[in-house]
């Protein structure tokens, strides 16, 4: 068999508990005047403000929601006007996305609107990308190995990307600890857009070797981390979800998505709900109609029936032999909102049908979807 593959990936990655407090120093290295983009709350990031410091010139940037267009062009004008060399950013998927589109822009020109996807211009980013440093504290975006940063625009009511192959981390370090104690609906609502993350690239018409070993070895270890986590505080479950947002980061960059995300920065735009709830509540329904889709286009089943034999084997626990089936019944049993709950109501099931069909993350679907398909999955989900 011949294989041929590019694949995206951070510079370098650094994983393992308790890393992240020795690289204070590696990390003020990488230049003299830094910016730091962190979540609200700036005592939690205290130890490594003070570390760098002392050995440059910093500048910091608060990040307390998911990063819309208005607080993008705040950021990017005051790295420009700081003329920061490197950008650091620790926090959650959104603070990672902020802090990867400040690198990704600080370094051009135009408007951040110039370079936005689908309600933008969509230009190239001409000069090169800052540096980029990114340290995750939940698990689930898998946003510090990506080469995009989603943005919300609220004019438009849709969730875009910056995209930039060159927008991945220099350098992305994961500690686990970092993680510990992370609320329970964060931790669920995240490491449930990761085991996602991990199903939508295993199934996807982009699927390669590379994705696929991923989601081999973290998949299964995933789903065994969020139920415990569900339960109780758990180090080791910590570990293994921490190492599932850094592979569903990896797999999607290089294998795409599928029906879940292109549904997710749609209603994300248009309703304001937080994006892993909305991933989890699409989940079980966009598995089935995809393998209903599949059949009827008389396509192979075997990498979507896996999924369903990994997910009953998993929530054994749970009535019946339909494996998607029995993860919806946990995610909704866990406090998972559907997604008429999330402000769709289903007089607009078309229209978001509609829009999410061209969205890119629908590109990497297993099956082209028609638009009742799509409204199927809505009205399953509701």
């Amino acid at each position: 068999m011949t294989v041929n593959l590019d694949i995206a990936v951070p510079a370098r990655i650094i994983f393992g508990r308790g890393k992240a407090g020795g690289m204070a120093g590696e990390i003020a290295g990488r230049g003299k005047r830094l910016m730091l983009v962190h979540g609200s709350n700036p005592e939690r990031i205290g130890w490594l403000a003070d570390e760098l410091r002392r050995s440059c010139q910093l500048t910091t940037f608060t990040c307390s929601k998911e990063p819309d267009l208005p607080l993008v062009e705040a950021a990017v004008a005051l790295a420009r006007d700081q003329g920061v060399d490197a950008v650091v950013a620790i926090g959650g998927g959104s603070v990672i996305d902020l802090g990867k589109a400040v690198a990704g822009l600080a370094g051009s020109t135009g408007s951040v609107l110039d370079y936005l996807e689908v309600v933008g211009l969509g230009k190239p980013i001409e000069a090169d990308p800052l540096p980029f440093i990114a340290l995750p504290t939940t698990s689930g975006t898998g946003a510090e190995a990506t080469r995009n940063a989603v943005i919300d625009v609220p004019e438009k009511k849709r969730k875009v990307s910056l995209r930039d192959r060159r927008m991945l981390p220099e350098l992305v370090i994961v500690d686990p600890a970092l993680t510990d104690d992370c609320p329970r609906s964060v931790t669920l609502s995240s490491g449930l857009d990761a085991i996602t993350q991990l199903i939508e690239p295993y199934l996807s018409v982009k699927a390669n070797a590379f994705t696929d070993g991923l989601v081999d070895r973290a998949l299964p270890d995933a789903l065994t981390a969020i139920r415990v986590l569900a339960e109780r505080e758990d180090a080791r479950a910590r570990d293994a979800m921490a190492w599932a947002s850094l592979s569903s980061g990896m797999a999607l960059a290089n294998a795409g998505l599928g029906a879940v995300h292109g549904f997710a920065g749609v209603i994300g735009g248009a309703t304001g709900a937080p994006h892993g709830e909305i991933c989890a509540s699409l989940l079980a329904a966009s598995l089935h109609v995809n393998r209903e889709a599949a059949i009827a286009a008389s396509m192979s089943l075997e990498r979507i029936d896996e999924i369903q034999a990994m997910l009953a084997r998993a929530f054994n626990d749970q009535s019946g032999n339909d494996g998607f089936a029995k993860l919806g019944r946990w995610i909704t049993a866990n406090g998972v909102r559907g997604i008429t709950e999330l402000g769709v109501p289903r007089s607009r099931f078309e229209t978001m049908a509609e829009a999410s069909r061209v969205s890119s993350s629908m590109r990497g679907n297993m099956v082209e979807l028609s638009n009742s398909q799509l409204v199927d999955i809505l009205e399953r989900s509701a």
